[in-house]
């Protein structure tokens, strides 16, 4: 889908002439040792590249200046291994525009009881290097990532993993396009909001298009390519026989088809990253297009139902983000409950497009009756969800400010046989329980969409919500209503 590896962070080292040429040897040595762990540590996706220690405002400024400009850096990653007057930063940090990870460790794990002196006191000097670097972060009011701890731990390398793939969700975002077929679904209010405000705080344009344009495409796919990929679904799902060609149903797969080609078209000569449609405005096309959804979602495309630009968004950040890992990222909805007292669940799904990268086991191509929408029968991918960690995530316009809310759940595999629901679907049981968890998401203004992970942390999503400036919460084990309540006033304060 996406390769990370094709995208840098460069690890910069802060020093100063005042310890003279030799231990600056040093401290180039050690540094391009560290970035050389950091790039072959596996649990770092990006390239980690080293660059050349920097001693003055000017080296720092045109590092610095470099980095903003060059294409495929995502962030940088600094280290004070002596220490490094932090007012030499001043003018270089002043013009970041990427992510920065501020790695607060140092060359040796160990004092060397027996042998330290003064010269190896000078060579390193990070916990207090770090702490003045650190001053001038905070007094400038700069977003970054700290990560405490040796540079070969492995909770280190996980820390600094993590924050590279929030990095390559943000760096993704940028100059990102979304299409948007039609409007906002009528009256609907959680989906729709600012998208200019979105694009100066984002960097990601949302525009609409005609449905006609798209239903051209539709209709101009040939029967060549149509019958290559009718051939394509027969060897990769189940299918009934009424189904394949010569069958009852055949002609809603054949629909199904022609409407996947047309759109992938659409998408790709458009160079778009995601797109949004809704059953209210879907004029000249047969059915619903939920077959060709969960196939684009899967080839790492974002996409939310009913004109919801937002989750598309976040939908297509995510699965650049949990690119590489095991597990899936998808548009959600919550849809019903169960409310049994011993066994809370929330049955997740929509009424056509969860992405089938979430399936457990093989996904089953079908076509029923949708009962709204005003269309032919739609085809769709029909599958249960894995149990397992799990979170949802909603991007929400507060009008004031946009809010990245996250909900951790623990997925279950489904208990009972759903002969009848003709949708793909997961069961989840909301952390630290059902009523605390939806609760909070309602007081939060969380929205009925949602982009669902099996692979992401809350962590990582804060990172993310950090490098974009916009508030953050999370809903997990340790969520009390009244510490939550308390977040959202406190925080009514702090945006203001």
């Amino acid at each position: 889908m996406i390769d990370l590896k094709t995208l840098e962070v460069w690890f910069l080292t802060g020093s100063q002439h005042l310890y003279g040429e030799e231990t600056l040897n040093q401290v180039a040595e050690h540094s391009k040792q560290l970035a050389a762990a950091l790039d072959g540590a596996g649990q770092i996706p990006v390239r980690v590249v080293y660059k050349p220690t920097v001693k003055t405002t000017e080296e720092i400024y045109a590092t610095i200046q470099e980095a903003n400009v060059a294409e495929n850096v995502i962030g940088i990653i600094t280290w004070m291994h002596t220490f490094s007057p932090a007012k030499m930063w001043i003018r270089g940090l002043s013009i970041l525009k990427k992510p920065m990870l501020h790695l607060h460790t140092q060359f040796n794990r160990d004092i060397p009881w027996s042998s330290i002196d003064m010269d190896f006191m000078n060579l390193n000097q990070s916990a207090h290097g770090d702490r003045e670097f650190g001053f001038m972060v905070s007094r400038m009011r700069k977003n970054r990532k700290v990560v405490v701890g040796h540079w070969q731990d492995e909770e280190v390398l996980t820390q600094i993993g993590s924050w590279t793939r929030a990095a390559a969700g943000w760096h993704d975002w940028q100059g990102a396009k979304f299409a948007r077929f039609g409007d906002n679904m009528r009256y609907v209010a959680v989906t729709d909001g600012d998208k200019v405000e979105a694009e100066l705080k984002f960097g990601f344009a949302v525009n609409s298009y005609g449905i006609g344009d798209l239903v051209a495409l539709i209709d101009g796919v040939s029967e060549d390519a149509i019958n290559k990929l009718l051939d394509e679904y027969e060897s990769t799902y189940t299918l009934a026989d009424d189904l394949k060609r010569g069958g009852a149903k055949h002609s809603s797969v054949y629909e199904a088809a022609k409407i996947e080609l047309g759109l992938r078209k659409f998408l790709e000569d458009g160079k778009f990253k995601g797109f949004t449609d809704t059953f209210e405005d879907l004029h000249g096309m047969v059915q619903l297009p939920g077959l060709a959804v969960q196939r684009l979602l899967a080839d790492g495309y974002g996409f939310a139902g009913e004109g919801d630009w937002k989750t598309v968004a976040l939908v297509r950040a995510f699965k650049v983000m949990g690119s590489g890992l095991p597990g899936g990222n998808a548009f959600m909805e919550d849809y019903t409950y169960h409310f049994d007292p011993n066994n809370a669940l929330v049955l997740g799904s929509h009424m056509l497009e969860v992405d089938a990268s979430l399936a457990s086991g093989k996904a089953s191509l079908e076509v029923h009756p949708l009962g709204i929408g005003g269309k032919a029968d739609p085809a769709r991918l029909v599958f249960n969800v894995a149990g397992g960690a799990a979170l949802n995530a909603s991007l929400i316009d507060m009008g004031n400010r946009f809010r990245l809310l996250v909900n951790e759940v623990e997925a279950v595999e489904p208990q009972n046989d759903l002969p009848n629901l003709p949708v793909a679907r997961v069961l989840w049981k909301p952390l630290p329980d059902m009523k605390t968890g939806c609760a909070a998401w309602i007081y939060a203004g969380g929205a009925h969409h949602t982009a669902y992970s099996q692979n992401l942390t809350a962590e990582m999503i804060q990172d993310f919500a950090d490098m974009a400036d916009i508030e953050f919460l999370r809903i997990g084990k340790g969520t009390t209503i009244e510490s939550f309540r308390n977040e959202l006033r406190w925080n009514e304060v702090a945006y203001k």
